[in-house]
């Protein structure tokens, strides 16, 4: 197991933290933190509780955007409970090592009451089996493959515990190929669409919740079968907004050190639209992607808005 660190760091520690975290390691077919794996024991064996509420998202898919509106819900609106502790802490990261903050993942959720929300960015078959054990509540959330590739560029710039990209024609080439951190997008998305049909799942996509909030948050809401007022529900669109998250202090990661999260290169909540993947893609990429991604999802019922 990774020697815990303590979240005073240093550059020199930081960067001794990077060695184990990245490249990373192939488990089981999905590139994952190198600390990832070598704590893959205590992340497999994790014991859920029936109440459990996971969000899963593959990364950059609107996970923080869910984690503050399934917060603000259980909690009926509560502003003030929300600016409690960081959203890391409030819904913590189940395969987050034992790194800066001192504490795996798993030890922060073994020490909170129920019903605990737990975030995951692991793809369908390397979840824990427990969690299908205790038929626990899900919400997946989908972003469309061009955004997603746009917005995980431009985190991986700024995330210090990863090799920052030397290119982003190379990392275009590195996430059609599934050559990035978690794995391929085509793979995590689709093998969730598919386990909805047999276990208890939400599936929502980053465009319907920006194209309507107020429908898309119902849908949570009713799922985990509460009951909120229209004024209540008004503040939860309200601050679950992009802009009133940016400027959170519990919610855009500002609490992370400059050595970790280096958000002078790129803001960890950059701009939270559908369609920015315009800015970026050539004609010949977007032709490119276009063929591969008709390949690649030509046997499943799953779509994607590129643009609403």
């Amino acid at each position: 197991m990774a020697e815990a660190v303590s979240w005073d760091e240093t550059t020199n520690s930081a960067r001794a933290v990077k060695q184990v975290v990245s490249p990373g390691q192939i488990l089981e077919g999905v590139l994952l933190f190198q600390a990832v794996v070598e704590n893959w024991e205590n992340i497999s064996n994790f014991q859920a509780r029936p109440d459990d509420i996971l969000i899963v998202t593959y990364p950059k898919a609107g996970t923080t955007w869910m984690q503050e509106i399934v917060d603000m819900i259980l909690n009926d609106g509560d502003v003030e409970i929300r600016m409690r502790a960081p959203i890391h802490v409030r819904v913590p990261f189940l395969e987050w090592p034992p790194l800066m903050n001192e504490e795996s993942g798993i030890n922060m959720l073994s020490k909170m009451a129920s019903p605990r929300v737990i975030k995951t960015h692991l793809s369908f078959h390397l979840m824990p089996k427990s969690f299908w054990e205790q038929n626990c509540k899900l919400i997946y959330v989908a972003r469309n493959p061009k955004d997603s590739m746009v917005s995980y560029y431009h985190f991986d710039r700024m995330n210090l515990l990863k090799t920052a990209p030397e290119s982003w024609e190379g990392y275009f080439q590195d996430f059609m190929q599934g050559n990035v951190t978690f794995g391929s997008w085509y793979d995590h998305v689709r093998e969730f669409w598919e386990a909805r049909k047999k276990h208890r799942m939400l599936y929502l996509f980053y465009e319907d919740m920006k194209e309507d909030p107020k429908r898309e948050i119902l849908k949570v809401m009713k799922f985990l079968e509460k009951e909120l007022p229209d004024d209540v529900v008004d503040k939860i669109i309200h601050h679950t907004s992009f802009q009133m998250m940016k400027d959170n202090p519990m919610a855009n990661y500002s609490s992370f050190p400059e050595t970790i999260f280096k958000q002078s290169i790129s803001s960890f909540m950059r701009k939270g639209v559908v369609g920015d993947w315009k800015k970026h893609f050539t004609v010949a990429q977007n032709e490119a992607f276009d063929e591969h991604y008709g390949a690649k999802m030509a046997r499943t019922s799953l779509r994607f808005r590129m643009e609403i």
